[in-house]
């Protein structure tokens, strides 16, 4: 299975705000996931987009985040850098209507869901316990998340033809290939399972840097979700932090050809770059672990040479997850 060696060691302590305006944060967090399903209902299908959009962008606020997007599609002298509000951010999409996307991107926590629905909203892949989550199961249920199960590498396929049968009746489509959570500042790889649904349907996928920046600009691991994390403790510190950032950075759009994992390496190229993770990524492209079973990699050729890895220490099985491995 994916794993991180995140853990509360990596998380920064920044600026806070009072009891008063934690308490008036969530008391909007909860007003805007309880109205949210009326105007769902109420709102005519081909104004629900411009709809969603404005309730991620408030859920966002609630959270004591502002949104900037930058976009490097265009080229060098036409790419756009706006906050929210600005008149730049409007035209900033992931893709047109229509048209099935697979966006991709590096997994920090549950934030990154309202952040990435702020720029267009798309569906997910998610962990299948978010649906049991207090407000924010219900809101996943809205958005027609695919839940994906961890410890079942034999619904792993199910998914895959879920996701595609979504790209190819138009839809965007949200997957985080690393598998686990990572702290922002560290990251793993991106895996290759996912990305056959785009090689399927001949969708294309859209590489996105997502980060988290203080209100000084500095990057900043607040809304990371990993070690011994639960969701009132990450959701507590997230509501008391001041300024933060949620930084959506679109890179250029990659198509699909016709190797899920050269296209997984293209799309981890783009949002990485050459920068390294803190902890180094922990890649074991041949074998995955579930408890104390290995099963081979079910996207390795069945009459490829058997190679053995040593079992990773327990220490650093994370305990965040929601995609799958391959």
């Amino acid at each position: 299975m994916p794993s991180s060696p995140c853990g509360p060691g990596c998380l920064d302590s920044i600026d806070t705000v009072g009891t008063r305006r934690v308490a008036a944060r969530l008391a909007g967090v909860a007003g805007v996931l309880l109205t949210y399903p009326v105007a769902h209902v109420m709102t005519p299908r081909g104004k629900r987009e411009l709809m969603q959009r404005g309730y991620a962008r408030l859920l966002l606020g609630c959270l004591g985040m502002r949104l900037r997007i930058v976009d490097n599609r265009a080229a060098a002298d036409e790419r756009g850098v706006a906050d929210e509000g600005g008149a730049a951010l409007a035209p900033v999409r992931y893709g047109v209507p229509d048209r099935g996307v697979l966006v991709v991107t590096g997994h920090i926590g549950w934030t990154d869901i309202v952040a990435l629905a702020s720029v267009q909203p798309l569906g997910f892949v998610a962990r299948a316990d978010m649906l049991d989550w207090p407000l924010l199961g219900k809101l996943a249920k809205l958005m027609r998340v695919i839940p994906i199960e961890r410890e079942s590498l034999r619904e792993l396929p199910g998914v895959v033809s879920a996701v595609g049968a979504r790209l190819a009746a138009g839809e965007r489509i949200g997957v985080f290939p690393e598998g686990t959570t990572w702290c922002g500042r560290a990251y793993g790889t991106m895996r290759p399972a996912l990305f056959q649904a785009a090689v399927n349907t001949g969708a294309a996928v859209q590489p996105v840097r997502l980060r988290y920046l203080d209100r000084h600009g500095v990057p900043c691991t607040v809304p990371a979700f990993v070690g011994v994390d639960t969701f009132a403790s990450s959701a507590r510190r997230v509501l008391r932090s001041r300024g933060m950032i949620a930084e959506v950075v679109l890179e250029p759009v990659q198509q699909p050809g016709s190797d899920r994992r050269e296209l997984a390496r293209r799309c981890e190229t783009a949002v990485r770059g050459v920068e390294r993770s803190r902890h180094g990524a922990l890649d074991d492209p041949m074998w995955i672990e579930a408890g104390h079973t290995r099963v081979q990699d079910p996207s390795v050729a069945a009459d490829a040479p058997e190679v053995r890895r040593p079992r990773r220490l327990p220490s650093l099985r994370g305990r965040r997850s929601t995609a799958a491995a391959r």
